[in-house]
């Protein structure tokens, strides 16, 4: 593994991950760099179909593991398969809509919360104890800069507050971001800022800084930081880092 600034560790070879929503998008590209650094890589996805054709792309190093993170029957499952887990990065989410606040439908907020935040907090809790059993574990929650109250108040984002149910959550995940650093002192805990990207979730990214494999590169070194590492942190996908 290399530092982020030169220089190589080796405390994560041979490690294994759990990349939920890794069918699609940026999760793919997490998976797929991660099984190509020779580690073991747990596809995460709730349609069996797609996660089967994701580790088919992905090769050697692709597990399927069936995870639906909004459904409690699944995570247990899921979790009752992987006794040891080094790195979990949770990237799955969801964004239904684009309304501001005055605008926002109840139910969409709802929607988004238990996939955003719900979700990540239920399988973060289901897998910390196969992430107790390893000697380096890192949690990754792929966040947004767009749920940063410093850039949104600031002029870095247009003023009408627009996407409020998706922006908030990404806020508050920030914030579980924060409490599972100071909690797990024997973790590194960080929250990425992926940049906007042409996935799914957001097919509206320019060109010119849309691609997800950049954003995918920063969720993996992430994952792999050495034990002198950042937790507890905000960092965008080139390494910096994003103001709360």
């Amino acid at each position: 593994m290399r530092r982020p600034g030169g220089g190589t560790v080796d405390t994560m070879n041979n490690s294994t991950a759990l990349v939920t929503g890794a069918n699609t998008g940026i999760g793919l590209h997490i998976a797929r760099q991660l099984a190509a650094a020779g580690h073991t890589v747990l596809v995460g996805s709730r349609d069996a179909s797609r996660g089967k054709l994701a580790v088919e792309e992905i090769g050697a190093g692709a597990r399927l593991l069936i995870l639906d993170v909004t459904d409690p029957a699944s995570i247990a499952d899921a979790a009752s398969q992987v006794a040891e887990l080094d790195m979990l990065v949770n990237n799955a989410g969801i964004s239904p809509d684009s309304e501001t606040a005055p605008e926002a439908d109840l139910d969409s907020f709802r929607r988004t919360y238990e996939t955003n935040v719900f979700g990540v907090l239920a399988v973060t809790n289901a897998f910390l104890p196969a992430l107790r059993r390893s000697a380096h574990p890192r949690i990754v929650n792929v966040s947004s800069g767009t749920g940063s109250l410093t850039w949104s108040v600031d002029g870095h984002f247009p003023p009408e507050g627009s996407a409020a149910a998706y922006r908030s959550s990404k806020t508050a995940l920030n914030a579980l971001t924060v409490f599972y650093g100071q909690a797990l002192p024997d973790f590194k805990v960080n929250a990425l800022a992926p940049g906007l990207r042409r996935t799914g979730l957001n097919d509206r990214a320019a060109a010119a800084d849309g691609d997800p494999t950049e954003a995918a590169a920063g969720a993996v070194r992430l994952a792999l930081l050495p034990d002198d590492g950042p937790t507890g942190q905000f960092i965008s996908w080139d390494g910096s880092t994003v103001p709360w």
